[in-house]
């Protein structure tokens, strides 16, 4: 664990590194992509690899003997008692389109051999496989919003504290939900969207994991619900919402980091867990 002083450099150094690789997202927002790959339901810039890159020199440059396990590849060993987790553009799709709902997503963990992931909904949410994350960051470079945490601490959106909502009833509630990319995965989480849509006030599907999970945090959202997601769009998300004084659930499931997970105000997470 690291002591204060070097969690406030290290919270210092990822909001620079997410600051640097927002301009790039914004200074491209209305340029044409250059697409390295797509599938039905994704794409993938060239511009994610230049962002990634420019978050990797950053933090290396204070950092270097962290690693970092990111999106679009992986410096060190992902594996070393601290990484950082990162996802340089969440939201790529949107971003291709022109949609200015997109971020990054920065986050720190240290191993803690202590926690281990269960196969069932545990009480110790935060830690995956041996991982606590400790630092967290997400910038929206288009709306200029910038979330933060250090665990321990109350979280913050452009340097001022945020509380999860305390809306207890589904009818009062937005709850966002995501898609993954598998057809598999769509297929799971249909009969959930049918169950909950009739419940809820509204259902967002907004395509930036990372931000409908600061949205939790903010109170501008009452949770969040995605199956095959990947560690990356919720690392530093999910420390947020905890900060916040939100609940953060995650398992892992099938494939390389992929997890189901919900999050959520804490007012609602027994109720959407009994739903469908």
């Amino acid at each position: 664990m690291m002591n204060p002083t070097d969690s406030k450099k290290a919270l210092a150094c990822a909001v620079k590194a997410a600051r640097v690789a927002g301009k790039l997202m914004r200074d491209n927002l209305r340029e044409t992509k250059r697409i390295n790959s797509k599938t039905q339901h994704d794409i993938k810039l060239e511009l994610d690899i230049r962002c990634q890159k420019l978050i990797t020199k950053t933090l290396a440059a204070q950092f270097p003997q962290i690693a970092l396990l990111g999106e679009e590849g992986i410096s060190g060993n992902p594996e070393a008692s601290q990484r950082w987790v990162v996802d340089p553009i969440d939201g790529t799709v949107n971003f291709t389109y022109g949609i200015p709902h997109a971020c990054v997503s920065i986050a720190l963990q240290v191993s803690n051999p202590k926690f281990q992931i269960q196969n069932s909904k545990n009480k110790n949410p935060s830690y995956e496989d041996g991982y606590e994350t400790i630092i967290g960051v997400v910038y929206d470079p288009f709306c200029d919003e910038l979330w933060t945490a250090i665990r321990g601490q109350p979280a913050k959106l452009n340097g001022k504290i945020i509380r999860v909502s305390d809306r207890k009833q589904l009818r009062e509630s937005i709850v966002a939900i995501g898609f993954a990319k598998s057809r598999a995965s769509i297929e799971s989480n249909l009969p959930y969207f049918n169950h909950l849509v009739r419940r809820v006030r509204k259902v967002r599907m907004m395509g930036a994991a990372a931000l409908a999970m600061v949205y939790v945090a903010s109170g501008r959202f009452d949770a969040y619900i995605e199956r095959g997601i990947r560690l990356w769009d919720i690392a530093a998300g999910g420390l947020i919402v905890e900060c916040a004084g939100g609940e953060f659930w995650h398992r892992r499931i099938k494939g390389d980091y992929a997890y189901e997970m919900l999050t959520s105000n804490g007012f609602l997470t027994k109720k959407l867990e009994s739903i469908g």
